[in-house]
């Protein structure tokens, strides 16, 4: 495998051993197909791998590579992609057996489309949350501890780039299903600003709030995605090179980071707390002034984004709900149900309640002239998969939807840009997150200031032991019985 280590290879590290000729794409996927193979009975992260197509296109991404002078900056890079954005000539199926025969999409979705031409491997699809309508993800498990939930709506996504069968990933996040298993996986997750990706061929939970992103394993990775996914391809080496630099001392001296009084106060697993000050006193070790603040509308934010989706994913889904009583999972139907039963004038003022908490949102950053907002990704770490709920230290019990969805599904409803990175461990070992949110369409800036807490605090290069439990898992296969 010409020494490839995919515990620590990323996509930025790819790039450059593609382009120097250090190792071929071909030996890339032989080195990530060999962790799938080890990994993948355990960790069920992919509903289904390309194989012939990956190697198809690996071979001709090598002969590129040999003779072009300038190739495209991610050619011959695999990439998974989440089971609700089409790929021509494959099933979109969405995790539901109501479209378990779909016929295969005819074109890529346009985020799908965007990394073809950069000469991306599509390697295979990972499992979502059916319809992408949860947190949970089931069958996939987390790498840290198999008996945990991923996380979702894209918990296949953030499971495969954790166990390096993947380097990158697309997700998509309506309510946080980048973020939230981004956190409970230990991987980076980039939700961009509402509306900047395009999401023709992307399979719809709530129009109005859907956005698309990465999920990778360093901020930097998340950047080269987030361009590609923007049609920026041409700025990718330089915005590499400018991340690269930055990396070398990082710093935040100037910035100011907000904290929101409502958040601190909220209830959340002591480990989380803890974390979250640790990355407080970081932040101020690198020169940031962290700003207490005041948000009102956070829980209307909220709520708003709540009840839209409920609202649209209902309309997505109207005709299944009318003619067929099978097919969908129960706890999914219900939360369509309840949608369907909603009045239009209950949308509208939720509407009118997300306009109002974008306005003094924008009214807080302005008035005290904040560079971004940081916050817990989660209150909790990740629940486990026999009963996902979150249980806090006096003895109260939260479902996961509402309770990984508490500090992210805000940010949707004002359609500001965040992202999650990784900021330490409970007393499990369950990795936790830290989210910080920008202006909007400031992505770049945004991911700046998450490099120099990343780069700082050095949680990203901790890596899950997936080959160890495959290693055991073999071993407990061929033992005596």
């Amino acid at each position: 495998m010409s020494g490839i280590d995919i515990d620590t290879l990323t996509l930025v590290d790819a790039m450059k051993s593609l382009r120097e000729r250090r190792f071929s794409s071909i030996e890339l996927l032989r080195a990530i197909y060999a962790r799938y193979e080890a990994t993948e009975p355990i960790l069920q992260s992919f509903v289904e791998i390309y194989p012939d197509d990956a190697v198809a296109q690996a071979v001709v991404a090598d002969r590129r590579l040999a003779i072009s002078k300038t190739p495209p900056p991610l050619l011959g890079l695999p990439v998974a992609i989440k089971d609700i954005f089409d790929i021509a000539g494959k099933q979109t199926r969405c995790n539901s057996e109501l479209r378990r025969d779909v016929p295969v999409a005819h074109r890529d979705s346009e985020p799908v489309h965007r990394l073809r031409l950069l000469g991306m491997v599509l390697w295979g699809k990972t499992v979502t949350q059916e319809f992408a309508a949860g947190v949970i993800s089931d069958p996939a498990r987390n790498p840290w501890n198999i008996d945990h939930v991923p996380g979702g709506s894209s918990g296949g996504s953030a499971a495969s780039v954790a166990a390096g069968t993947s380097l990158a990933a697309l997700g998509s996040d309506t309510g946080g299903s980048i973020r939230i298993p981004a956190s409970a996986t230990g991987t980076v997750g980039l939700k961009p600003t509402y509306g900047r990706i395009d999401l023709k061929g992307v399979f719809p939970l709530s129009p109005s709030l859907d956005t698309a992103g990465p999920i990778t394993r360093t901020v930097a990775d998340a950047v080269v995605m987030w361009l590609a996914l923007m049609k920026r391809g041409a700025d990718i080496w330089s915005a590499v090179e400018r991340f690269e630099e930055a990396a070398r001392e990082p710093s935040l001296r100037g910035k100011r980071i907000g904290v929101l009084e409502a958040v601190v106060s909220d209830r959340m697993q002591p480990d989380v707390a803890r974390a979250f000050v640790a990355a407080l006193d970081r932040l101020r070790d690198l020169g940031a002034e962290i700003v207490e603040c005041n948000w009102a509308d956070l829980t209307a934010a909220r709520a708003s984004a709540l009840l839209i989706s409920r609202v649209e994913s209902a309309s997505v889904h109207h005709e299944a709900l009318r003619t067929t009583s099978e097919g969908i999972r129960e706890d999914v139907r219900l939360r369509f149900e309840v949608g369907a039963l909603l009045s239009g004038d209950v949308y509208l003022r939720a509407r009118q309640a997300r306009s109002a908490a974008r306005e003094s949102i924008a009214d807080l950053y302005a008035t005290q002239r904040l560079d971004a907002i940081a916050l817990p990704t989660l209150p909790a770490t990740a629940p486990t998969r026999s009963d996902p709920r979150v249980t806090y230290p006096d003895g109260t019990v939260e479902a996961a939807g509402p309770a990984l969805t508490r500090f992210t599904m805000p940010w949707n409803a004002t359609g500001q840009p965040a992202i999650s990175v990784p900021c330490g461990f409970d007393a499990k070992g369950l990795p936790i997150g830290l989210s910080f949110v920008g202006r909007p369409d400031e992505e770049l800036a945004l991911c700046e200031i998450a490099q120099a807490y990343e780069r700082a605090a050095g949680w990203h290069l901790q890596r899950p032991p997936v080959q160890q439990m495959a290693d055991d898992d073999a071993k407990e296969s061929i033992g005596p019985r």
